[in-house]
């Protein structure tokens, strides 16, 4: 094997893909996280041993260091989608990150991962968005040589935008398209992502670099409810939602968060305001050597538990079309 490297938030959806590609590439790995007893079943995804979990606090140095001890590799993905108590986008984001690669400079650690997004801006409207930049200058002034990683939205079997939305599409006649569903995306396949972030620990010429994450196609929100209605089955009216109203939608989102996972709040209803795109000014996935997975190839992989007849539904929509 070869030397140690501590993953904070490694057990996440991102964080597993990223673990196990980097178990493949031979990695001694410690998977950090505040809850170490939900994150057992990642030691399965290397050989005996390879794998540990730790505990760590972002707010906590003495737990970061620990968890960094004799590592010559830290990635971090600590992130929130929304904001809780005191899990806020500065507090997580950029102090986080902050914390953590302060904690890694003082134990000697000389590779420095950090995940941010696409859309990530200091003078973005979005406290999501700008979090993740300032996430980014902090662990710069640390490490000039540390590597960023943007990606757009993820999808993958665990996703939180498609199944969302997968799910919403059983009990709702209606899907909304916030701002009228013009706002482009590029998704990005967990396993790419995972694949990235293992590159990014390995490759010397990586370092100081930020690339850029996107799949090979750009579509729309209605272009990629469409695609998923598809996916699943089921004609829903797609319902164009004005910015104005979209806003209400999010901040009432806002005052239901503290008891319901909200459809969305008012910050992400900013966020969409902005495409989520590469801007080609950042290398990709192409200079790190990996090949972007279609959209087509995976959703059908893990969409097909939201049809009717699920993973059976093609072959018993071929008996009835013969009968």
């Amino acid at each position: 094997m070869q030397n140690l490297v501590t993953v904070f938030g490694g057990s996440g959806f991102v964080g597993a893909n990223a673990v196990r590609q980097l178990a493949k590439a031979g990695w001694r790995i410690r998977v950090a996280v505040r809850n170490p007893n939900l994150a057992y079943a990642m030691r399965l995804a290397g050989d005996v041993g390879q794998i540990d979990i730790v505990q760590a606090n972002v707010r906590n140095e003495a737990s970061l260091r620990r968890a960094l001890a004799g590592a010559s590799a830290a990635v971090n993905l600590v992130g929130v989608l929304r904001e809780s108590g005191r899990q806020g986008f500065q507090a997580v984001h950029a102090m986080g990150a902050r914390n953590i690669a302060a904690a890694a400079r003082a134990e000697g650690v000389t590779r420095m991962v950090q995940m941010s997004a696409l859309g990530a801006d200091p003078a973005s409207e979005s406290s999501y968005a700008r979090s993740k930049a300032h996430g980014e200058a902090a662990v710069r002034e640390i490490y000039p040589d540390a590597v960023v990683l943007r990606p757009s939205i993820v999808f993958g079997a665990e996703d939180a935008f498609f199944n969302r939305f997968a799910a919403m599409a059983q009990i709702s006649p209606v899907l909304p398209l916030i701002g009228g569903g013009h706002t482009r995306f590029q998704p990005v396949f967990v396993g790419d992502v995972g694949q990235a972030l293992a590159h990014a620990v390995n490759l010397p010429q990586a370092g100081g670099q930020t690339y850029e994450l996107g799949g090979p196609a750009v579509l729309t929100f209605r272009q990629l409810m469409e695609l998923l209605l598809a996916q699943i089955g089921k004609r829903r009216f797609l319902a164009p939602v004005p910015w104005p109203v979209a806003g209400l939608l999010g901040a009432a989102g806002n005052l239901a968060g503290a008891l319901i996972e909200p459809p969305v709040t008012a910050d992400q209803v900013r966020l969409l305001k902005t495409d989520n795109v590469v801007s080609g000014a950042h290398p990709g996935l192409d200079e790190l050597g990996i090949s972007a997975t279609t959209l087509e190839a995976v959703l059908p992989s893990y969409l097909y538990r939201y049809r009717k007849g699920g993973q059976y539904a093609d072959q018993e929509d071929r008996e009835l079309a013969a009968i």
